[in-house]
């Protein structure tokens, strides 16, 4: 036997406040009764009155309210086996961990807004594979693909601009990364979601691109930060900014042309991380989800253990039914 919530057992601290109240009650109701009447006449005064059968009525109502308790913990007792098919698709999430995703034309800088941007997504996720995918100049699978989304969070804890010691941002690296990280056998169900500001400095994204649409992957670039560009913070947290060889101050700009480019390659769909869900919700719900085939990912038999509240539910009506037709008079039960 289980319980299916056994949080309503606090209410159980009822029955014996019920207890104490019914005792002062009973003996307060004598006294008045004795004072009314007087210790010799009650019982010619009150000739059909039987104490046995109050003790009753006040016994049926605790019954009742315990057995109405035991019924909302939804006890449980037999099972059978029931058959459990998760679909989904699978999605990797490649993050761009490159020094120009410090910059903070987007509060509170590019990286935290991109690590907030895919633990959304790991709480919209809906029965689907998620893996995690950091990049800079060079990329590795920081955790593949899995159903345990608790895990992909604990990953995604770790990740940082330390995280790359080879510095720029090879898009078409990562997107080489992430063909080699979905099945081969399929040519269907899959995503990558791509996020980062876009300045490629290295590779050929668009043919990447290519490869991946012949794989069947489908990518979904969410491009971070702003057009018109900020400057790099050094890590040394001195305050001040990265700058070039000649000494001028090295602005990062947002390349949306880049990552729509990609996009429309693979036929997925670009936007630009924006506050809230909006962003999220029209590339899972809009594109993920609408546009690509989900596909089995598990099959697993789990116990379902049958209710049986109902039959305490039965016992608790039949108590305060019964506690209705109790009279404390000498009369037959009805």
């Amino acid at each position: 036997m289980k319980f299916g919530n056994l949080n309503y057992l606090f209410l159980l601290w009822i029955v014996p406040v019920l207890v104490v109240f019914y005792l002062y009650a009973f003996r307060k109701r004598d006294k008045l009764l004795q004072l009314f009447c007087g210790k010799e006449l009650v019982g010619e005064l009150v000739p059909d009155f039987k104490r046995s059968r109050r003790g009753i009525k006040a016994l049926l109502m605790l019954l009742s309210i315990i057995f109405g308790i035991v019924a909302l913990t939804q006890p449980q007792w037999g099972f059978h086996w029931e058959e459990i098919k998760r679909v989904g698709v699978d999605i990797i999430v490649a993050i761009d961990v490159s020094e120009s995703m410090l910059a903070e034309d987007v509060k509170p800088n590019r990286l935290e807004r991109a690590k907030r941007e895919i633990f959304d997504l790991i709480e919209m996720l809906e029965g689907d594979r998620v893996g995690l995918i950091a990049f800079a100049g060079t990329s590795f699978v920081q955790c593949p693909l899995t159903l345990d989304y608790g895990a992909c969070k604990m990953f995604l804890d770790y990740i940082d601009t330390d995280l790359i010691p080879v510095p720029g941002t090879a898009i078409a690296d990562v997107i080489s990364t992430a063909i080699k990280s979905f099945s081969k056998r399929e040519r269907k169900s899959k995503a990558l979601i791509l996020i980062t500001d876009g300045e490629d400095h290295e590779g050929e994204p668009i043919e990447a691109a290519k490869e991946a649409k012949k794989e069947g992957i489908k990518i979904f670039p969410i491009g971070v930060g702003q057009e018109g560009g900020a400057p790099i913070p050094l890590k040394d947290g001195s305050g001040g900014f990265k700058k070039d060889r000649q000494g001028d101050m090295v602005i990062t700009h947002l390349d949306e042309t880049i990552l729509q480019k990609i996009a429309l390659e693979t036929g997925g769909s670009y936007v630009r991380s924006v506050t809230g869900d909006m962003d999220l919700d029209k590339i899972y719900r809009e594109g993920i989800q609408q546009h690509i085939e989900q596909k089995q990912l598990k099959s697993t038999r789990k116990r379902r253990w049958e209710q049986r509240f109902q039959w305490f539910i039965v016992l608790t009506l039949l108590f305060i039914c019964t506690e209705f037709f109790v009279s404390e008079r000498k009369t037959p039960l009805v």
